[in-house]
């Protein structure tokens, strides 16, 4: 009888911990919810060059600084760690307005990072043809932090950095399933913000 209850009271015991361990974990993926993902450089910073290896068009397999190419003009760079659906939709709607005569000269580009650049990329060209991308330029840089100076979260999955005249005048970033419908039209709305800058 008294082993019976020792059981018992070593199961009550159990469930209580268990109890215990989902609550935290419920809580700190609440707070997380709310706590935006910080990534890359702030507003008001300039972007520094860095170099990539070219996945599609006429520069393809080049390692090329489009950053160095864009100097004062208009620009927004994705970085991204995975060919995901989410950062394929974003950069569809970013090449069409890269690609619209009105918003001319904006340019954009999207930067996988990946410490094993040959593998992937074979995979950014698919994707790239998956999502119609094909004004803005694809490329690999061969490290999977990214360009040091950006200063890039490990644990966003994609960093919108929008910039002009050589320094970020917005920027976002968001962890693995944040890129979401809403968090696309941010990002788009912002692009007005450059190109009136150009003008000034």
């Amino acid at each position: 009888m008294r082993s019976q209850k020792s059981e018992i009271r070593g199961q009550k015991s159990e469930v209580r911990h268990l109890l215990a361990a989902c609550i935290l974990i419920v809580l700190t993926g609440s707070v997380r919810a709310e706590d935006p993902c910080v990534s890359g450089l702030p507003p008001g910073q300039r972007p520094g060059p860095y170099a990539f290896v070219v996945a599609t068009g006429k520069e393809r397999g080049q390692l090329t600084c489009y950053v160095c190419e864009t100097a004062e003009k208009p620009a927004v760079i994705v970085f991204a760690r995975t060919p995901s659906k989410e950062i394929g939709e974003l950069a569809a709607e970013l090449d069409k307005a890269v690609a619209d005569a009105k918003n001319s000269p904006l340019r954009g580009w999207v930067t996988f990072m990946s410490n094993d650049q040959p593998k992937m990329d074979p995979q950014v060209v698919e994707w790239g043809k998956k999502y119609a991308v094909k004004t803005m330029p694809l490329g690999v840089f061969e490290d999977a932090d990214g360009p040091p100076a950006y200063r890039l979260n490990k644990e966003a999955d994609a960093t919108v950095l929008l910039f002009v005249k050589q320094k970020v005048v917005a920027n976002f970033a968001f962890r693995a399933g944040e890129l979401t419908e809403k968090a696309r039209v941010e990002v788009l709305k912002a692009i007005p913000k450059i190109l009136e800058s150009k003008k000034d």
